[in-house]
Order: structure tokens, then C-alpha cells, then sequence
């Protein structure tokens, strides 16, 4: 059944507007540099939850949360994540789903059993790589982000920044280009750079302009999130 490599028992931000509890899906096909999460990037877990075990602790929850959200590592690689997912919905919870779209086919046909999905843009697809590692991410990335926002279900677009792998002018240009695509709700949010994958990535500094690029990025959707800055 699913492989779930943690689990955080109650959040107020993996699903705006709702109380939820988060499982993190072992396996991630992709090598974000950024990642603070690498445990769960192989596909099998040292420290794996038995699902059963996972089952019984959402049934103890039933009239204390609204939703539970299948993060990762990327939790459209498990085959068996639409079975999970109707095993949840028939618990009463509400579904969030967070996903970077690795693999457009299976994020397609998941995302229509969702009601929220944080979808994650890594970068322009031409620049995905130098983020994830793998060559034609950002092509697969981007294949996704179309079949969201062609599917109906509410989202939240949002970019992870590390001034390293960014600068004012391609976050900007990515944001154009999400907006031409016609995403309305976009988040930024710092990278977490406590734990990272790539331990030489090194830090760098915000851009200057970055007051007047937040101003813009506000005036261009209709609804902009800027997380840690």
C-alpha cells in the first residue's frame, strides 16, 4: 500500500483554510538541490508508516480535522495513491495534494480525485534543471501545471527561491509567464536552507530590487503570497 515516510499530525498551512494532517510519500524522481527533505527521496524509507497504523490514527481524528494532504517527497509516483486517496475521502476528510507534477500522466489522472493542490514551479522550463538535476523536468513541470489548471480543482502555484539558482529578472520572468499561462494564485517562499540536499550550494543575498519586485509580483496576480521574506 502507500509508503509514508512521515506524517505531521495537525497543520493550519499545508491547506489554507482548513485543519489538516500531512503524510509525506516516500519516493521524489527528481534531485532539487534545495531539498530539505531528502530522506524521502529514496523509494523505500528507513523509517517507513505502516498504513493500517496511518488508517487508525485519521480515524481517531474524524471530527477533529478537515483534510489530509499527500506531500513527499512526490506522492503521484505510488500507483497505489488513488486508492489511498478514496480510503481517506471515505473517512470524511477533505483531499490537498502537494505535487510538482514529475510525471504528467499519473499527476492527471490523481489531481482530478483532489480538492487543493500546491502545485510546485520549480523555474521556467528551460531552468528547471539546474534546479532539479534531471534533465526534461521542466518540461514535465510545466506539462502538469496545464493539466491543473485544466482540471478545474482549486491550487496554489508557488516557487521555491534560492538566490543562487535565481535572480530578480528570472523570477520575474517566470512569473510573466505563469501569469500569460493563466495562474491567479502564486507563492513565494524562501528556500530552507537549515538542511539542504546540495550541502555547496552556497548562500546568497536577496536582490536588491526585491521591495519593487514584490510590488510588481502583487499588481500581476490576483492573489500573490510571499512566505519568509
Amino acid at each position: 500500500m502507500l509508503r509514508v515516510g512521515g506524517l505531521v499530525p495537525l497543520t493550519t498551512l499545508d491547506f489554507p483554510g482548513h485543519l489538516a494532517c500531512v503524510l509525506f510519500c516516500q519516493g521524489c524522481a527528481w534531485r532539487c538541490r534545495y531539498c530539505h527533505n531528502p530522506q524521502l527521496i529514496p523509494a523505500r524509507g528507513e523509517q517507513e508508516h505502516a498504513w493500517d497504523a496511518v488508517l487508525d490514527f485519521l480515524r481517531s481524528r474524524q471530527g477533529l480535522l478537515d483534510a489530509v494532504v499527500f506531500s513527499g517527497g512526490e506522492p503521484t509516483l505510488q500507483k497505489t495513491l488513488p486508492e489511498a486517496i478514496e480510503q481517506v475521502r471515505a473517512l470524511g476528510f477533505r483531499i490537498g495534494l502537494h505535487s510538482a507534477g514529475v510525471k504528467p500522466k499519473p499527476f492527471a489522472r490523481v489531481v482530478k480525485l483532489t480538492d487543493w493542490v500546491g502545485f510546485d514551479v520549480k523555474a521556467l522550463p528551460e531552468d528547471a534543471e539546474r534546479v532539479t538535476g534531471v534533465a526534461g523536468s521542466g518540461a514535465a513541470n510545466w506539462r502538469s501545471l496545464d493539466h491543473l489548471l485544466a482540471s478545474g480543482v482549486d491550487y496554489e502555484c508557488r516557487t521555491t527561491v534560492h538566490w543562487h539558482l535565481f535572480d530578480a529578472d528570472r523570477l520575474w520572468r517566470l512569473a510573466l509567464r505563469l501569469r500569460e499561462t493563466g495562474v491567479e494564485r502564486f507563492a513565494v517562499q524562501w528556500v530552507r536552507t537549515a538542511r539542504m540536499l546540495d550541502d555547496s550550494l552556497p548562500w546568497a543575498p536577496p536582490p536588491l530590487e526585491q521591495r519593487e519586485l514584490w510590488e510588481q509580483l502583487e499588481a500581476l496576480f490576483p492573489q500573490f503570497i510571499l512566505r519568509g521574506g
